[in-house]
């Protein structure tokens, strides 16, 4: 694969067989990151604590053994030392219930980063489709951010939110019923929050991924975040398997200036680093 030159060149949201939904050895998604000629990666596998139980088997998913994975990523980091910078973070599944297991997760492990994520609506995950039915996808948007809001007051021990509007993603027309305009009431609470706690907030490319033509959050909501103060923005393409590691970023620089940001963050111990965009 020939290399490029990204203006984000460092990829701050993928998964790997930790994760319930991918089957990526982590040693393939590293190189897939040195072929592509990033200088950082952050490994953020899925701990989605009281997730719903698989329909299918009843098996628990989202959960795996963080002593194992830290011990797996420590090595690694330095194996690939002087190729390629490793960071060790973590998504958190957000729900309002949450707030005092995270609280000890955060402190009992050295994270480098960790997003804080609202992957369920009404206790369902969007992906499946059942969140919408009898039910438009106004509506189910509307729900999302209302219970991100919730969240956000309830579970304190993450860096950034991800993926804003991920659940756009999923609605039956997809953009059709969304913009932020039409939210921009409850988005903004959560922004303003956001911004007063000192937290920051992802630009997921996972979005465009999925045909969605924009990131999530959608550039109008990352450029409010800038006009109401906010600073702190990572650069993650969600990532589950190798060919989708930096995923569209070679737009991820341009969207970013075009949101007034010359700056784009990295985290290390849980402290965020600034790069100019180049």
């Amino acid at each position: 694969m020939e290399e490029k030159i990204y203006s984000v060149a460092g990829d701050c949201h993928m998964h790997t067989c930790f994760s319930t939904d991918s089957d990526a050895p982590v040693r393939s998604m590293l190189d897939e990151a040195v072929a592509r000629g990033l200088r950082s990666v952050c490994i953020t596998d899925h701990m989605d604590i009281d997730f719903p139980p698989d329909e299918e088997n009843g098996d628990t998913p989202f959960v795996f053994n963080l002593d194992e994975y830290f011990r797996e990523l420590s090595a690694l980091r330095e194996e690939y030392k002087g190729r390629l910078q490793i960071k060790i973070g973590v998504e958190m599944g957000l729900q309002s219930h949450l707030g005092e297991v995270y609280h000890r997760m955060a402190g009992e492990y050295p994270f480098d980063f960790v997003i804080g994520s609202l992957h369920l609506v009404n206790g369902m995950d969007p992906y499946f489709g059942k969140a919408f039915e009898g039910r438009s996808d106004r509506e189910v948007y509307r729900d999302a951010f209302e219970q991100t809001l919730k969240c956000l007051d309830a579970v304190k021990d993450f860096d950034v939110l991800g993926h804003l509007d991920y659940v756009v993603r999923y609605g039956r027309h997809q953009a059709a019923e969304y913009s932020y305009r039409e939210f921009s009431d409850i988005i903004d609470e959560i922004l303003r929050k956001l911004i007063a706690e000192g937290k920051g907030l992802e630009m997921n490319t996972g979005g465009i991924k999925y045909g969605l033509g924009f990131c999530n959050p959608h550039p109008d909501v990352l450029a409010r975040f800038r006009e109401l103060g906010g600073e702190i923005v990572t650069v993650g393409a969600d990532a589950h398997k190798p060919e989708h590691v930096a995923y569209a970023f070679d737009q991820a620089g341009d969207i970013l200036r075009m949101c007034g940001f010359r700056y784009y963050a990295e985290f290390e111990n849980r402290t965020p680093v600034f790069h100019a965009l180049v």
